[in-house]
């Protein structure tokens, strides 16, 4: 036998996910701003919920649980109660018996699982397959899994200016307007996106006229506003506009519960019968990649979200944690304004939810993190979690430091440039994809 493994040729990946960096940084000055959860006011401390603490205690000892397999479209009681909590109860679609859910192994394999569906049957063109619109901000993450579900023909859109620091409605109407009829757009987080109402009803005109395909993906629903119906207002438009959808739902940030990887697939379709055919097809591709979802995490969520009263104190914990969110934004914003940090802040408390833009340039970004230890993504978005009483007043210095530090006056013209034309294109170039894109 050979000394050489046949893995020989196999490349090291190169990472740039800020919490992988932030790990193998061994100053103890370091902060991550990109935490894929939510944190608690200690440093690294993940939030959970008091109730989902007490319900995971109590589990073990019911008597009446055993440790068979689950069906392969997963618990009905965890499905239909996460399905009503996004859609509502008094949807139309579930009075109707055309929507329906699918337990999956976290919001990414509810993404995986819709991508795979739709690329085998969704066939919006006989003659070519369909187009995937991504937002700038996650081409990185959902990218990869459409590409590697087969489709090659993946788009960006843009709805932040990040020259303006402001939502662009009127770029984003015009890039789906200019879409090619019956493409997949991804909507992720619409809550957070910033768009008001009636912005959302025009994007939804827009998607009808042209006939898209929405597939959103929500995995903070009640971060931005601390009230779930309010965050959930954009799914329901669009379901009670009849269109036919795909809806990826994640419950490890709202509910506490990262190592248990819960989420959800929610189908609308126009009959039940086709709802029918479409969960068959969908039983199938669960049962060639994980077979069925484990049980755990879809249990607690589902006692919970069954009794009124583990509800009401779970949605009080959410609410908690949406004035902790925003009285981050507060402080940040003053800490900023108290500095005299050059530029307009105010973008850090328009924004809402657990992610938000900052407003850094790249070359500002890599400062923070060659100079001052602080990791982000190079689109200089961050989640507001990772900000807390002990690292906030560093975190506020650093961001003074690095924007002084890039103004024009210090800064070279040639990398000014670079960064302004960065800002104009939101360029992905510097987002971890193996996508070759349009």
């Amino acid at each position: 036998m050979g000394t050489l493994s046949v893995f020989l040729d196999v490349p090291l990946t190169e990472t740039d996910i800020p919490l992988d960096v932030y790990r193998e940084d061994p100053s103890p000055k370091k902060v991550c701003l990109g935490h894929t959860g939510c944190q608690t006011d200690c440093p690294d401390e993940a939030w959970i919920p008091a109730v989902v603490q007490r319900v995971l205690l109590q589990i073990p000892q019911d008597p009446t649980l055993d440790h068979e397999y689950l069906p392969q479209l997963g618990m009905t009681a965890f499905t239909t109660a996460a399905m009503e909590l996004l859609i509502g109860k008094d949807s139309h679609a579930l009075l109707e018996n055309r929507a329906g859910a699918v337990q999956t192994v976290g919001g990414t394999g509810a993404v995986w699982i819709g991508a795979e569906f739709l690329k085998r049957w969704y066939k919006p063109n006989d003659s070519a397959p369909a187009t995937v619109y991504i937002s700038v901000p996650q081409i990185g993450n959902l990218g990869c899994i459409f590409h590697a579900a087969g489709f090659t023909d993946i788009c960006t859109y843009h709805y932040w200016d990040p020259v303006s620091l402001t939502v662009d409605t009127e770029g984003l109407l015009e890039e789906l307007q200019n879409a090619p009829d019956g493409a997949i757009v991804s909507l992720h987080e619409p809550a957070e996106m910033g768009l008001t109402p009636k912005e959302w009803k025009k994007v939804a005109a827009v998607m009808t006229e042209k006939h898209l395909f929405p597939f959103f993906d929500i995995e903070t629903q009640g971060l931005a506003s601390g009230n779930l119906d309010r965050d959930a207002w954009v799914l329901r438009h669009f379901v009670d506009n009849n269109f036919e959808l795909l809806c990826a739902q994640s419950f490890s940030k709202i509910f506490g519960l990262y190592d248990e990887h819960v989420g959800n697939l929610i189908v609308v379709t126009k009959d039940n019968e086709t709802l029918i055919r479409i969960h068959s097809q969908m039983a199938e591709q669960i049962g060639m990649v994980w077979f069925c979802p484990s049980g755990l995490g879809g249990r607690v969520i589902a006692i919970v979200l069954r009794n009124p009263a583990l509800l009401y104190e779970w949605k009080q914990s959410l609410k908690a944690l949406v004035k902790r969110i925003m009285l981050i934004r507060e402080k940040l914003k003053e800490k900023l304004r108290i500095l005299g940090t050059p530029g307009s802040w105010e973008h850090i408390t328009t924004q809402s939810g657990v992610n938000s833009f900052i407003g850094l340039l790249p070359s500002q970004v890599d400062f923070l993190a060659k100079r001052k230890h602080i990791y982000l993504l190079p689109n200089g978005q961050i989640n507001i979690c990772s900000i807390n009483s002990r690292n906030l007043n560093y975190v506020a210095q650093s961001i003074h430091e690095a924007v002084l530090s890039t103004t024009i006056e210090d800064h070279s013209q040639s990398t000014w440039n670079t960064d302004l034309d960065y800002l104009a294109k939101n360029s992905i170039d510097q987002v971890p994809t193996r996508i070759i894109f349009k």
